[in-house]
């Protein structure tokens, strides 16, 4: 369910940003605005990204097998990161090289009311896009603010789609303001500044994505909330004495690995043991669809203790 609605808010964005990347291109040749060739640079890079993040969440799906065990989950994160790296390398970087070029060679904009009428088509694209991205993303945000909810978050898919557009339609009104002033006060100028300031805000954004994208890629365990439940669980059970540790890793947005060590009350029997693992395991994939392998190692507090002296050495 949650990989459908990536894959919604993906084309929804992917859908918008081709059909308005090739108007943007043809209006900044009609008209020699700096702005509107950075928006169609802008465009075109953010429809390449999506294409990646696809291709990314179906790399993601591919089953466990022989050489990756725990499966390939966590290749959605490799492939956001590198959406990252193109939103700052390409996008930013030619958005701000174009601004500096027009400014070394100031022209006047032709036609502007060209360039009004494509942004404002784009704004109607890109709205309808960003407005995807923003429920799905609100709707698993819950009472977390926006920034929190971005580094909680373990679906990339989403968050950098909202990212891309916000950047997009910050970018249009950027685009739309500079040509205007560059038109009215007729200094052409302007909208290479405008060409410059789209180039920062697409880079504050990809390093946003960058590291986020990097923790997820280094390995983030789940969020405290479930963290809390799940030990929960491990302590409120019957055969359980104490809990010696409990570590979550998310291989993927919907797959986590939980490995607990405990220690379980010494009158119970070998198959009672057993029988109790069994039944933590069954508990704490009940509990979150997202817990996807769960390890249960028995083991005396003492020993375990004396495990992490060791290893500290």
């Amino acid at each position: 369910m949650a990989q459908h609605s990536s894959k919604k808010v993906i084309f929804a964005a992917l859908a918008g940003n081709a059909m308005i990347a090739v108007t943007k291109f043809a209006a900044a040749a009609f008209t020699g605005s700096s702005a509107m060739f950075s928006e169609g640079i802008h465009s075109t890079v953010d429809t390449g990204n999506q294409a990646l993040l696809l291709y990314g969440l179906k790399r993601a799906s591919r089953p466990a097998d022989e050489r990756h065990p725990f499966g390939y989950g966590s290749e959605i994160y490799f492939w956001a990161f590198v959406v990252a790296i193109l939103i700052f390398a390409v996008g930013a970087g030619v958005s701000f090289y174009e601004g500096v070029h027009k400014l070394q060679d100031p022209h006047p904009v032709s036609d502007a009311y060209v360039n009004y009428i494509v942004l404002a088509f784009a704004m109607v694209f890109e709205g309808a896009a960003w407005w995807v991205a923003y429920r799905a993303f609100k709707q698993g945000k819950g009472k977390l603010g926006y920034l929190k909810a971005i580094q909680a978050s373990k679906d990339p898919s989403i968050f950098t789609v909202l990212l891309e557009d916000s950047a997009a339609m910050a970018g249009l009104v950027v685009a739309f303001v500079g040509i205007l002033l560059a038109q009215i006060l007729g200094i052409p100028e302007l909208d290479g500044a405008a060409s410059m300031v789209i180039g920062v805000i697409l880079a504050m954004a990809a390093v946003l994505l960058a590291y986020e994208t990097k923790g997820l890629l280094i390995g983030e365990g789940a969020q405290p909330a479930l963290v809390r439940q799940l030990r929960g669980i491990v302590q409120d059970h019957d055969a359980v004495f104490h809990i010696n540790e409990l570590l979550t890793l998310h291989q993927g947005p919907q797959d986590l690995l939980v490995t607990v060590s405990v220690d379980f009350h010494p009158h119970l029997s070998a198959d009672e043991v057993e029988a109790a693992i069994a039944d933590l395991e069954l508990s704490m994939k009940r509990a979150d669809g997202v817990v996807r392998r769960v390890f249960v190692e028995a083991q005396s507090w003492r020993a375990h203790r004396a495990a992490v002296r060791h290893a500290d050495i």
